[in-house]
């Protein structure tokens, strides 16, 4: 019951774990990086929003998918065959972590559409990058 009940109370948050389970089965590691980064930016873009907003329980909730997802990515690096460019994703992402934790205490949502904005850029070299 308890289930159901949380269907009820936000059908497009249940609508979005259905479609992000869906897009995961069949993806493979370059894909899931994509849709890792496609997730990342709506998180910080959703937590900006509720912090502009008053809504302290949606920007806490957001603000830490964020910081998961951050934490994924960076699990993600392969040091030994990324070399520079593994270095400088692991330093982006601790920053990009470090700007979520403070704009989230300082209550202000600049750093988090900024970061957004830095990481939408890299998730649409990514997804050219995948096409060509």
């Amino acid at each position: 019951m308890a289930y159901a009940s949380s269907l009820l109370r936000n059908p497009y948050d249940t609508y979005r774990q259905i479609d992000v389970v869906g897009r995961t089965a069949e993806a493979d590691g370059p894909a899931l990086v994509q849709l890792l980064y496609e997730e990342l930016v709506s998180a910080l873009r959703s937590a900006a929003f509720a912090m502009a907003r008053g809504q302290v329980a949606v920007k806490s909730e957001r603000a830490t998918r964020a910081t998961a997802i951050l934490f994924a990515l960076e699990a993600g690096l392969d040091h030994d065959k990324g070399g520079d460019v593994a270095v400088s994703l692991h330093r982006l992402y601790a920053g990009i972590r470090r700007q979520v934790i403070d704009a989230s205490i300082g209550n202000d949502p600049a750093p988090l559409l900024n970061a957004a904005s830095d990481l939408a850029e890299i998730a649409a070299a990514w997804k050219t990058a995948r096409a060509g």
